[in-house]
Formats: C-alpha cells, structure tokens, sequence
C-alpha cells in the first residue's frame, strides 16, 4: 500500500478543516469537451488509480476530475491513516460518524466542478467509499443545500455509485419532502447503481438498500445494476455500462463504442 503516507495522518486530533485534500488528476477529453466528471476513489486508494482506469474508456467527450481524499486516521481500519473522503467506524448506512468530514469532501468536490464550462454538463461518479460520497452529494444537491445550511453550488445532471452505499440513508426522505424544488431535482437526476452480489467488502445487500432508500425518497430516474459473481471490484462489463448509460444520460456526441 505504497499509496499511503502515514505522516499526512497528523491531523487526527485537529479539526477536519486543517485535513488537505491530495493531488487532483485530469484525463482530458479526447474529442469535444461536453461534460466532467468528478471521480471518487475507493478508501485508501488516489485519484492516480482512477485516471488510469477512466482514460481507457470510450468517452471522448467526458473530462474526469479524479482528486485524492485527505489522508486521515479511520476508525474502521483501527485508527490507522490512509486516504478517506470521511471517517467510518462501520459501513452503516444509517449513521455517519464523521458527518463534517463527509460534507467538507462533498464541498471539495462541488468546487471543483463549479469552476467548468456553464455549457459542460456535470457529474459525480465513484467506487465504494467515492461511490457513498457521490450518493451523499445527490441528496444535497436535490436538497440544495449542505447540513449545514449552505446552499450547493451545482447543477449535477449524472451521478454513479459503483459498490457503495448511502452515507445518513434515514434523513434522505426528509430532506426531499416538503419541497417541491427539492422533489423536482431529485426526480430529474439520473442515477447509475452498480453492486456485486459476491462483495466481501460493502455487502450487496447496501446496495440494494441504497437504491430503495433514494428511489422511495423521490430519486426516480435511477437504474439498479446487479452483477452475479463479482466481488468488490470493477470488470469490463460494468464499466461498460457506465459508457453506455453516460452517452445516453448526457447524450455525447460522437462516442465510440
């Protein structure tokens, strides 16, 4: 795990403000540029990974944003530091344990697709841990605001979340009724759910729970992917579905299959 480096994990007994976010990494698009994606690794892992992976796919018309969380102490892993868009004592998606570490990363990844193109149409997509802050970043951009108030800065049009779970699944209905904006936005965003039946990590059965729990809370336009023997980790054949349900989300001009 050559990736971590411990002494970025200091910050255990500072306020998460202080955690610094690594370096970003861009795969620019190969024909015109009609929509970026932010990408979201997996815990422990860089955005360095995920350029690699999504260079090789046929999107000529996506720009990825692939950042690196900030290195931190996770409770999960018994304190030790490694990359981490939050903290997680266990994968619930009930609670969450690091709510302001959660939502600094969705702001992270909110600023820096509000620096594109206002023709560019704009997305999130993520595996595992990128896949829960992905889905967390839907709920707040259909609620239009962040927890705490401060209202999200994107107008998000594809979000995908590969072997995940939804981070604070309980309050998503709450946030969404009672707003005819908020049930607006959440019943126009397209959302992409991959899960393998076979994960050893993040259980199939959050998948499943995430697809119910944002699908009952107003997130209609949603597709709930299962794939018979895969475990925790992406194939050809998945990824080739976020090709195809991208081109058609988005509808990109000149993708090559």
């Amino acid at each position: 795990m050559s990736y971590i480096n411990p002494s970025m994990g200091s910050g255990s007994r500072t306020a998460r403000r202080t955690m610094e976010f690594g370096r970003t990494y861009v795969v620019r698009p190969k024909g015109k540029h009609q929509a970026t994606m932010v990408w979201l690794h997996g815990l422990g892992d860089n955005g360095s990974s995920s350029s690699q992976l999504l260079e090789s796919l046929a999107l000529p018309n996506i720009k990825w944003i692939c950042p690196t969380a900030p290195t931190r102490p996770v409770a999960i892993l018994g304190g030790f530091p490694c990359t981490a868009w939050f903290d997680a004592g266990e994968l619930s998606d009930d609670t969450t344990n690091d709510l302001e570490g959660l939502e600094a990363s969705v702001a992270h990844i909110a600023n820096l697709l509000s620096t594109e193109p206002a023709d560019v149409k704009l997305g999130i997509g993520g595996f595992s841990m990128g896949a829960a802050t992905a889905l967390y970043s839907a709920t707040c951009f259909a609620h239009g605001k962040y927890g705490n108030g401060n209202p999200y800065p994107v107008n998000l049009r594809a979000v995908i979340g590969l072997s995940g779970w939804l981070p604070g699944s309980r309050n998503v209905r709450n946030k969404i009724e009672g707003s005819h904006e908020a049930a607006r936005c959440a019943a126009s965003l397209p959302i992409l759910l991959c899960h393998g039946k076979c994960d050893e990590v993040v259980p199939y059965r959050y998948g499943e729970r995430a697809s119910y729990v944002l699908s009952s809370a107003g997130f209609r336009n949603l597709q709930f992917k299962a794939y018979d023997g895969l475990g925790h980790y992406t194939v050809p054949r998945e990824m080739d579905e976020v090709c195809n349900w991208l081109n058609a989300r988005l509808v990109l001009e000149g993708s090559r299959r």
